[in-house]
């Protein structure tokens, strides 16, 4: 198959229309469902750069910095502020699609119809960036099915094997899903980070698990555990996360997950052209830039090794 039969093979024609649901609606519109459309996205932190690579600074300062004060007196004591950095280097990623004129003519919606599309590819384009952020692995084998995609960038759980603390469970109760699975990763945790902003990040499947695990808890003891603890173990909040993988948990402050880009979101659209007036075509493209990094990676811990 040629490039330009494999294109027009992916291309929206009348053929390939089901159904129309959706008004028209403002670009501005779709690509605020891009960070709607996902749980993570009005957790995380997001930082606008002008450079594609570069940093952002951290500042902190140290605990139990007070000192006595004796009057008239400077004893020379100063306390600092601790700079550090993290470094970022976004990649450009693009989502390309066409619809015939004739498509858009011949369904039920009309130009209407036009919008139901960008909006299902921008809903479309948070859930697969959702998972970039987690999943993304520069070093996937060519072999992987996903490879194209997931090799656009390391993701949080790739950083997190480097840096963070790991809590293995694969040697642990065969690495069931139990109390003990959040009770040892939160020992992992420094207490100074242990604040009431963490959270559990997980599969549905694990937490359900965790339900079903809760549920045989309570037949066996006769009742008596507290329905808080299903949706905040250790009384931590547990975040249910599609993209996660069924084998891993983070506990982490969401907000110490960052999303960098150097550009808003472009949604670029043409009707002209030769290709457009022979082929009778409208032409879409989505242009973004990112990079997903961890501000701190002391303060996150990655249960890894469940079964």
């Amino acid at each position: 198959m040629t490039t330009n039969q494999q294109i027009m093979k992916n291309t929206i024609t009348t053929g390939s229309i089901t159904s129309g649901l959706l008004n028209p609606e403002q670009s501005q519109k779709f690509i605020q469902q891009t960070f709607e459309s996902t749980v993570l996205g009005g957790l995380i932190r997001k930082e606008m750069r002008r450079a594609k690579t570069g940093e952002i600074d951290k500042i902190g300062i140290d605990s139990r910095i007070l000192r006595k004060k004796t009057e008239n007196t400077d004893d020379g004591y100063r306390q600092k502020a601790n700079f550090d950095k993290v470094e970022y280097a976004t990649t450009a990623v693009r989502l390309p699609w066409e619809i015939t004129e004739e498509s858009l003519r011949e369904n039920i919606e009309g130009q209407g119809f036009e919008d139901t599309v960008t909006k299902l590819m921008t809903t479309q384009l948070g859930i697969d960036l959702e998972d970039l952020y987690i999943n993304g692995d520069e070093a996937t084998l060519d072999t992987d099915p996903d490879y194209d995609f997931l090799k656009i960038n390391d993701g949080w759980l790739k950083q997190l094997t480097t840096g963070a603390h790991v809590e293995d469970r694969s040697a642990k109760e065969a690495g069931a899903i139990s109390l003990n699975v959040f009770y040892d990763a939160l020992a992992q945790m420094p207490d100074k980070y242990n604040n009431g902003t963490l959270r559990w990040l997980m599969a549905p499947s694990t937490k359900q698990k965790w339900e079903h695990y809760l549920l045989n808890e309570n037949i066996k003891n006769g009742g008596g555990l507290s329905e808080s603890i299903l949706n905040a173990p250790a009384s931590i909040p547990a975040v249910a996360v599609p993209r996660m993988p069924k084998d891993k948990i983070v506990l982490i402050n969401p907000k110490n997950l960052i999303v960098v880009n150097s550009y808003d979101v472009k949604i670029r659209k043409t009707v002209e052209g030769k290709d457009a007036i022979m082929q009778d075509k409208r032409f879409y493209v989505v242009h973004l830039d990112f990079d997903p990094i961890i501000e701190e990676k002391d303060a996150a811990v990655l249960v890894t090794g469940l079964a």
